[in-house]
């Protein structure tokens, strides 16, 4: 029946929104990118989709699922080749600076996997190589499993670490350049203040104690972890 001129217009009825769990991931991952971690929570990103929190409890279970499937699915941007045992120092190192590289496009997210076992698949896959290519180029098992958590958590924090430090050029407002030089200069006066006969050596080598960059540093650390496994490596019998 067609209706009359003068009837009033029907409400408009809400269109219940369709989300999937990469849906929801994906909307967090942006609100870290943008924010950090702690402007996570069920509430806000249930908002990106203009819905409630009870729309996100059919597909993730709370805020710390939420955090781990996060973390996975960025641990699923790290590329993995085909294991070349004869160069193994390289492409563990090849993969950590891929790893550390990740961390770092994802704001603080790398302080979800200090506070958590990553065991999601990507995670899984990331672990099952490294730990692969370390026992076939003749680490031991044991020491192999020791290492994939000692380089990991090492990557891991530094990336962490790295994240506070962007948070603070961002309240700032100074290039990060410029910023460090300042940090650099204050701390080497610093040491350069210290009492000569408690600290005679920190004040003798302050430039060294405040040289060079948070890369370089990183790099460094690294290199000692796994050129450390050297002495652990299986040689081979005549």
């Amino acid at each position: 029946m067609k209706s009359a001129p003068w009837s009033p217009l029907p409400e408009k009825r809400p269109v219940r929104v369709q989300l999937d769990r990469e849906q929801i991931v994906d909307a967090a991952l942006r609100l870290v990118d943008a924010e950090g971690v702690d402007a996570v929570s069920m509430r806000r990103v249930a908002g990106e989709f203009g819905t409630g929190p009870s729309s996100l409890y059919a597909h993730v279970a709370n805020k710390d699922e939420l955090l781990r499937l996060m973390f996975d699915r960025i641990c699923g941007e790290i590329d993995l080749p085909a294991h070349e045992p004869d160069r193994w120092r390289e492409q563990i190192k090849q993969l950590m600076y891929q790893v550390h590289g990740v961390l770092l496009t994802h704001n603080d997210l790398a302080r979800v996997a200090l506070a958590t076992i990553p065991n999601g698949p990507n995670a899984l896959r990331a672990s099952e190589w490294m730990i692969g290519l370390l026992i076939q180029g003749g680490v031991p098992p044991r020491i192999a499993a020791w290492a994939l958590d000692r380089v990991f958590l090492y990557v891991t924090t530094d990336a962490y670490e790295n994240s506070i430090w962007r948070a603070q050029l961002r309240h700032l407002g100074l290039p990060a350049a410029e910023v460090e030089r300042q940090v650099k200069d204050e701390m080497a006066a610093h040491f350069r203040d210290l009492p000569g006969d408690r600290f005679p050596y920190l004040i003798e080598h302050a430039a060294a104690m405040t040289s060079g960059t948070a890369q370089e540093r990183f790099s460094f650390g690294l290199d000692l972890l796994i050129d450390g496994l050297d002495r652990y490596v299986r040689k081979p019998t005549a």
